[in-house]
């Protein structure tokens, strides 16, 4: 009887030593990778819109012809710094997402899903933004052609009856006026990816909706508003925007006023949690911009992610000192 579960452990390590990025592969890779540092960077920092979109063709092509090579899923092209990358806990797939700022007013974001396949060979989904033809995006469930483009910073994996949601946390500029941070849950129907999903419970007043397909959340340009995963709470938590004019509906003037909100994932549900921490911003301390771009205009991934400055791991908490954890 012991033979079997040895048999299949055995197996098992078979498939795995066999199904790795061999040598030669990756020197490929190497050689690869270096040739999109250059496009990758001039998506950013080139000086006008052709040039830009010129690196963009080029990067996307060489991208594509990279990730064809075999078991090019195990290669994690870290030199790419321009280029956000993320897998979910169980590895079935990883996020390419980057972003081409045409002028302050036209920014959009490109991206695949590349799927993890068990022979290696390559299988992948474009993502094509259409957030600028899309009528009402909180309201939207579309498949990789019907994208509401961001760059992805953290994803979240959970499951329910059987089923995994993938959570991700976005970032989009959005235009000259409001930055916009999103949560946008990532499901797979027939192999299919499907963005977009009606899990949010959201307070209203009274009564509890569970109308819209995504979180968005816009804000004063580079005001450095947080929305980030908590280990330690098992939460998405977001700062509390308020108007610095009072005047909450236009997006452009909403600022941080230090306070925190979030979402518990309970029952297949990413329920709304009305204050997180108890504390009370100090006279005199009001929230400063924090912008999430550096000196040469390249975007700071930690902030997005609300890490603090110093740190480097990619799943850091945000700073919860001298907070109290509300009571239940």
């Amino acid at each position: 009887m012991k033979l079997i579960p040895l048999f299949l452990i055995a197996l098992f390590f078979a498939s795995e030593s066999s199904a790795q990025l061999s040598e030669a592969d990756k020197k490929q890779l190497v050689i690869k990778e270096d040739s999109l540092k250059v496009p990758a960077l001039k998506i950013i920092m080139g000086i006008n819109p052709s040039d830009k979109f010129n690196a963009d063709s080029l990067f996307t092509r060489g991208l594509v012809r990279a990730l064809k090579v075999p078991h090019s899923f195990d290669y994690p092209f870290d030199s790419l710094v321009t280029v956000s990358k993320v897998y979910p806990p169980d590895s079935s797939f990883r996020i390419f997402t980057w972003q081409m700022m045409i002028n302050e007013n036209m920014i959009r974001q490109h991206g695949a899903i590349q799927i993890h396949t068990a022979d290696g060979s390559l299988k992948l989904f474009p993502l094509i933004d259409k957030s600028d033809v899309t009528q009402n995006m909180a309201d939207t469930i579309g498949n990789n052609y019907g994208w509401i483009g961001a760059i992805y910073y953290r994803l979240i994996q959970t499951a329910w009856k059987d089923k995994q949601y993938y959570t991700l946390l976005g970032f989009d500029e959005n235009n000259i006026k409001s930055d916009k941070k999103l949560i946008e849950v990532l499901t797979f129907e027939n192999g299919q990816p499907v963005f977009g999903n009606r899990n949010f419970v959201i307070e209203n007043g009274n009564v509890y909706t569970r109308d819209i397909a995504r979180y968005i959340m816009e804000f004063k340009k580079e005001a450095g508003s947080r929305l980030t995963y908590d280990e330690d709470l098992n939460m998405i938590i977001m700062e509390h925007l308020i108007s610095e004019s009072g005047e909450p509906n236009k997006k452009w003037t909403l600022i941080p006023d230090g306070d925190y909100e979030g979402f518990k994932w309970l029952n297949g549900k990413w329920v709304y949690v009305n204050k997180v921490f108890n504390e009370i911003t100090p006279e005199g301390k009001a929230p400063v911009p924090d912008p999430i771009r550096n000196d040469k205009g390249e975007i700071d991934y930690s902030k997005l992610k609300g890490e603090e400055e110093n740190k480097t791991t990619p799943t850091s908490a945000p700073v919860k000192k001298d907070r109290k954890k509300k009571e239940q």
